[in-house]
């Protein structure tokens, strides 16, 4: 019997090491697949269009200020790849946005800008928490449970404020304002999360782990890791980069509105498939998503430059994630 036991743990482990081997190029997949050469195609296609399309692109004014607008999504897309990477989704992500926006403005001028941006840290990854224990410890659907708790936290934010919070601390802004050089101090946070993130997914046994979780859950436990552990890990972590969001976002437009972060999980799905996350687990890595997130910036930045309506925007991004999902059903 302990024979068969350890001749069990020990496919386990080959079946989970195997499975790390995943995530380490941009796509997650094996190297050179001809999904990721389309991807890196299109990015470049985007830059080629945006320079022959309007002089303004490539000035230093419309870079700078498109560094600073895909901060947000960087962030809540690096978040959104954790989860999607343990098989799950995370729908409360532009909730937890609008909760750490509200929560640093409102209470900057209490306790000032650094106790107020940890505060809503704190409480965005509460609320990743919440998610991660329904989720991995009783077993129920991703989507369902993030569904509620989208609500449940967009009630929470009006029962703070039903009015647009706009802080009076004389340094509120300075975090969404700074520039250290050519680039943005936020530009600047959102690169060492990914940096971080990547060294997390791919060189520490839980990031690992994480990883190896979406594409083979047993494997993972039968190799003696903590899945519940891990899987709540990824809500936390996804809560506490949307609370970042959120309070990143409020300092740089100076205000924060309660209906923030309306359907932000939209941009945040989109930028981790086109940077070869695979829904349902299985596939994704930091890097691919990173140019994912400066693919759809650019795409968005572009629009906005030509004045193309907001709905027209979103069903484009709608067409970007079937297009995306669909060109990688069959590297599962």
């Amino acid at each position: 019997m302990s024979t068969d036991i350890s001749t069990t743990k020990e496919k386990g482990l080959r079946a989970y090491f195997s499975s790390l081997r995943k995530g380490w190029f941009p796509g997650g997949a094996a190297h050179g697949r001809w999904v990721d050469y389309a991807f890196i195609g299109a990015f470049v296609m985007a830059i080629g269009i945006g320079t022959l399309a309007t002089e303004i692109f490539f000035t230093e004014a419309n870079i700078r200020n498109l560094s600073r607008q895909i901060v947000s999504n960087g962030l809540i897309s690096l978040g959104m790849l954790i989860v999607i990477l343990t098989g799950g989704i995370d729908l409360s992500v532009g909730s937890i946005v609008a909760l750490g926006g509200v929560l640093s403005a409102g209470m900057s001028d209490k306790v000032g800008i650094g106790p107020a941006i940890l505060i809503a840290l704190f409480f965005g990854a509460v609320a990743g928490l919440v998610n991660g224990v329904f989720v991995a410890r009783f077993k129920l659907q991703s989507f369902i449970v993030t569904l509620a708790t989208m609500g449940i936290v967009r009630g929470f934010v009006f029962v703070y404020t039903e009015t647009p919070l706009v802080s009076k601390h004389p340094d509120f802004r300075i975090l969404g304002a700074s520039s250290v050089g050519p680039l943005p101090v936020t530009m600047i946070i959102m690169l060492i999360c990914f940096a971080l993130i990547w060294f997390f997914l791919n060189r520490t046994p839980t990031g690992r782990a994480t990883v190896a979780i979406g594409g083979n859950k047993e494997a993972v436990w039968l190799a003696g890791i903590n899945v519940q552990r891990t899987i709540i890990l990824a809500y936390v972590l996804s809560g506490l980069f949307s609370a970042l969001a959120g309070a990143i976002l409020v300092s740089r437009l100076g205000i924060a509105q309660p209906s923030l972060g309306i359907a932000y999980e939209l941009d945040a799905i989109a930028a981790c498939v086109i940077g070869g996350a695979i829904l349902g687990g299985g596939g994704g890595g930091a890097i691919g998503t990173f140019f994912g997130v400066l693919t759809l910036g650019m795409i968005n930045n572009l629009l906005n430059l030509h004045g193309v309506q907001s709905y027209y925007q979103e069903i484009i991004k709608g067409a970007v994630i079937l297009l995306a999902v669909l060109a990688r059903r069959k590297e599962r």
